[in-house]
């Protein structure tokens, strides 16, 4: 493989960003409803206020960009390609993961679905890991934050059966 130009690698980069911001478009769209939605729930009084996820959300995704942005520029092989598959098929689970609970509000299906999430997000960290070790750090916070958020999906499941039974 030869070396990627600027102009490439600039076309790669927005790419990047363009999936991970379709990605958060596609979430976006099923959480109209989020803020109203959010607010009507029963919370632990660890939740978040509902303003704090745009900023967080906006921030990682950013962060996934680049950090893919930083594995497809690597010289490599089969294994790059499994590391940025396995990126793509996150960022899927991510996005299903709005459309289960706010839009379909199916508190058990989004557990699982995050869950889900929480072991490709692993995965993934440790693919990236392999082919460009920045690109894995970069990949933490998220990593932290979508735990946070598995515990946070579990609990308003549990606190609010009728609303996301």
């Amino acid at each position: 493989m030869t070396q990627l130009t600027l102009p490439r690698q600039l076309i790669g980069f927005a790419a990047w960003l363009g999936l991970c911001f379709v990605t958060s478009a596609l979430g976006a769209i099923a959480s109209i409803q989020a803020k109203t939605f959010y607010g009507q729930l029963s919370q632990p009084e660890w939740a978040p206020a509902a303003w704090v996820f745009g900023p967080v959300w906006t921030s990682l995704f950013i962060m996934m960009a680049i950090a893919a942005w930083l594995v497809w520029r690597q010289q490599g092989g089969q294994h790059r390609v499994q590391a940025l598959t396995l990126f793509v098929i996150q960022l899927a689970i991510n996005a299903l993961w709005s459309w289960l609970f706010f839009a379909w509000q199916l508190g058990m299906f989004a557990f699982i679905d995050i869950v889900i999430l929480v072991a490709l997000l692993a995965l993934t960290i440790i693919s990236f890991w392999r082919e460009q070790r920045l690109a894995a750090l970069l990949l933490v916070p998220y990593l932290l934050w979508v735990t946070f958020a598995a515990g946070l999906n579990y609990s308003l499941w549990q606190l609010n059966p009728q609303l996301l039974g």
